[in-house]
């Protein structure tokens, strides 16, 4: 697709607001019209159809806002347990969780940045992940697990599509709520969860390949942070 529309209004439509190109709404490919809560969110998502000049191509990467506005309204909305239960099963295998059992330096970065949000997550919510050393899955205390997974479904369905991009990419339920919950920089948790792959890049160096696939996932958690809370009426 490439743009060809010149001006791109929001507009109040009953509870919400949608996006108009050259005074037509804007339509998924699906073709349905994305009605926006918020009005903070309605004019982010506008200016991502208002950033690329006249014929240039637009892509999905084009449209991180609009995407998960999308994802919210039209796949979780509908059936919000779903998405809820899969986000909540990360708490199984936590990345928080799984400590190396050397060299010691990488240990001590480990138990200096990991365990706090552990601590934080059983002081939020009543559910103290166990932690151990090596690869090898561990069963977690049931009443944790529910615990966190009630704190998943406490989540609009703007949360859950958050979480839903945080969670998989950070590999760490914990990491994720303390991102939507506020207590916690969408920058700063996407570091903790890549502090191995940091660990590793300073003592055997790194390569471009690396840096730019680990760029583009930290904005992929940025973006999600964001959209949360644009959907809170704030950014």
């Amino acid at each position: 697709m490439k743009r060809f529309w010149e001006r791109v209004d929001v507009d109040a439509e009953g509870d919400g607001y949608i996006i108009r190109l050259d005074d037509k709404p804007m339509r998924l490919p699906g073709g349905d019209t994305l009605l926006i809560g918020q009005r903070p969110l309605a004019v982010a998502i506008a200016d991502e159809w208002r950033s690329p000049p006249i014929g240039a191509p637009i892509t999905p990467n084009h449209l991180p806002l609009t995407q998960l506005a999308a994802t919210a309204t039209f796949r979780i909305a509908p059936a919000p347990t779903d998405t809820a239960t899969s986000i909540a099963a990360y708490a199984r295998s936590d990345l928080l969780c799984y400590r190396a059992e050397e060299p010691p330096d990488l240990v001590q970065r480990q138990n200096a940045a990991w365990q706090p949000w552990l601590d934080w997550a059983a002081g939020r919510y009543d559910a103290m992940l166990a932690a151990t050393r090596g690869l090898s899955l561990i069963d977690q205390n049931p009443n944790a697990l529910a615990a966190l997974a009630r704190a998943v479904a406490s989540h609009d369905a703007h949360g859950l599509a958050g979480l839903g991009v945080m969670v998989p990419i950070m590999g760490s339920l914990v990491l994720g709520l303390a991102v939507v919950e506020g207590a916690l920089e969408a920058d700063a948790a996407f570091q903790i969860s890549v502090l191995d792959e940091l660990f590793q890049e300073e003592h055997w160096g790194g390569d471009d390949e690396a840096a730019a696939r680990r760029a583009r996932a930290a904005q992929e958690v940025k973006m999600a942070a964001r959209y949360v809370l644009l959907t809170r009426g704030s950014a």
